[in-house]
C-alpha cells in the first residue's frame, strides 16, 4: 500500500512558510451557551495576528485564512466580523472548532507536492462525540484539492509534535490509552506514526495536565521552536497543579536526542499557574498551546500574572516573527487554546 512514507512526504515543522490557515468559526450557541460572543471575539483576534494586515495599507501580509462555516448566517457572522483578512469561507459541518484534532495534517512532498492524511476520530476517546467531526478531515482534504492519504487507526493532530527533520514529540498518556488503539501498542504506534508523518524517531513523554480531556495532547506541554529546541514550561508558584508534571516533562526532554542524534535544548517558560473556570474547576491552560504563523506567533493569555513573561519568553525564540499575546480564557472554557483551534497547510515546496 502506498504511505506517505513511501512517497517521500512529510510532516514539515510549524515555522516552516505556510500558505494557509483552516479554522472553524465558532457558532454553536447550544456549546458556546452565553459564552459564544466572547469566543467569538478571541478566534477574531487570533484570525487578525495570523493575517498579520498592514498598518499602512490594511492589506493581510500573513497566510490565507481558510474559515468552515456551517451555513450561511454563521458564515455572514464570519464575514462580517473577519472583514479585509482575505478570509476564505467554505460551508462544511463540523461538531466544534477543534481543527487541529479532526481536520487533516497537511503534508510536502518531492516536485513541490501537496498531501493530507486523515486518520479516524472518536471524540478524544469517547468522551465528547459530535456531530459532524468525524466528516471534517475528508471535507476539508477535498476543499484544498489534495491526494489523501487515509489511516484506520484514532489519531488527533494536537497529539503529535514534529520538528521537521524526523523527530515527533508525543505523550503515552494519550497514544497508547487504551480509549483510543486498545490494539496497538508503542512499536505499532511508532511504525504507524512513520508511515504516516514521514518522522524516523518518536519520542515519548508520560503524561500531561490535569483536567485536559484530550488525555494529555503534546501540544500543551512541549513544542518544538526550531530544530533541536524544544519549549516546556515551569511553575513559578507553589500552588502551581501542574509543578510536578512540568519538572518531569523537562528532565525526560533533557535526556532525549533527536532524528538527527542531537541532544535536545530545552528552553522552560513561565507556567500560567492556577486557571480555574466560572465553576472554580482548575482548567488546562498553557502557553505553549501557541500557534506560529509566517509572520506571528500567537500566544493565548489567560488573565494570569504570568501572562507577560511567558510572551516575553516566547518571543525570544521566534527572534524573525513579531510574537502577540492574546486572551484565550473562553476557549480554554471550551477545551483548549489556539494550537488546538488550527491546522496549517505548507506551502508547495521548491
Amino acid at each position: 500500500m502506498s504511505t506517505p512514507l513511501s512517497d517521500g512526504f512529510i510532516q514539515p515543522a510549524e515555522w516552516q512558510p505556510h500558505s494557509a490557515c483552516w479554522l472553524a468559526w465558532p457558532s454553536d450557541a447550544k456549546l458556546w451557551l452565553e459564552d459564544l460572543p466572547k469566543a467569538q471575539a478571541e478566534f477574531t483576534g487570533l484570525c487578525r495576528t495570523i493575517a498579520d494586515p498592514d498598518p499602512q495599507n490594511g492589506l493581510p501580509r500573513g497566510e490565507y485564512l481558510e474559515i468552515l462555516v456551517p451555513d450561511a448566517g454563521a458564515e455572514c457572522a464570519a464575514r462580517l466580523a473577519l472583514e479585509g483578512l482575505g478570509a476564505r469561507f467554505h460551508r462544511i459541518r463540523f461538531g466544534d472548532i477543534w481543527l487541529r484534532d479532526t481536520a487533516p495534517i497537511f503534508l510536502s512532498g518531492p516536485c513541490r507536492a501537496l498531501a493530507a492524511v486523515r486518520f479516524a476520530f472518536n471524540g478524544w476517546g469517547g468522551k465528547y462525540v459530535l456531530d459532524h467531526d468525524t466528516e471534517v478531515a475528508a471535507a476539508v482534504a477535498a476543499a484544498a484539492d489534495l491526494p489523501t492519504y487515509s489511516f484506520p487507526w484514532v489519531l488527533e493532530g494536537g497529539s503529535v509534535e514534529v520538528d521537521g527533520e524526523g523527530t515527533c514529540l508525543t505523550t503515552r498518556q494519550c497514544l497508547l490509552n487504551p480509549n483510543r488503539n486498545p490494539e496497538l501498542d508503542s512499536d505499532a504506534i511508532e511504525q504507524g506514526l512513520k508511515e504516516a508523518l514521514g518522522v524516523r524517531k518518536v519520542l515519548w513523554l508520560d503524561e500531561g495536565l490535569l483536567n485536559d480531556h484530550t488525555d494529555g495532547h503534546i501540544d500543551t506541554i512541549a513544542r518544538f521552536a526550531a530544530p533541536g529546541v524544544v519549549v516546556c514550561m515551569q511553575a513559578t508558584n507553589a500552588d502551581d497543579p501542574n509543578a510536578s508534571v512540568l519538572d518531569n516533562i523537562a528532565a525526560t526532554l533533557a535526556g532525549f536526542t533527536d532524528a538527527a542524534g542531537r541532544p535536545l535544548t530545552v528552553v522552560r517558560v513561565p507556567s500560567p499557574g492556577r486557571v480555574v473556570d466560572d465553576n472554580g474547576e482548575l482548567m488546562p491552560a498553557s502557553y505553549v498551546n501557541f500557534y506560529i504563523a509566517n509572520r506571528t506567533v500567537a500566544v493565548p493569555t489567560y488573565g494570569s500574572p504570568h501572562d507577560a513573561a511567558a510572551v516575553s519568553a516566547i518571543a525570544a525564540l521566534f527572534p524573525g516573527r513579531r510574537t502577540v499575546g492574546l486572551p484565550a480564557r473562553t476557549i480554554l472554557m471550551g477545551g483548549g487554546a489556539f494550537h488546538c483551534i488550527t491546522q496549517q497547510q505548507p506551502e508547495a515546496g521548491p
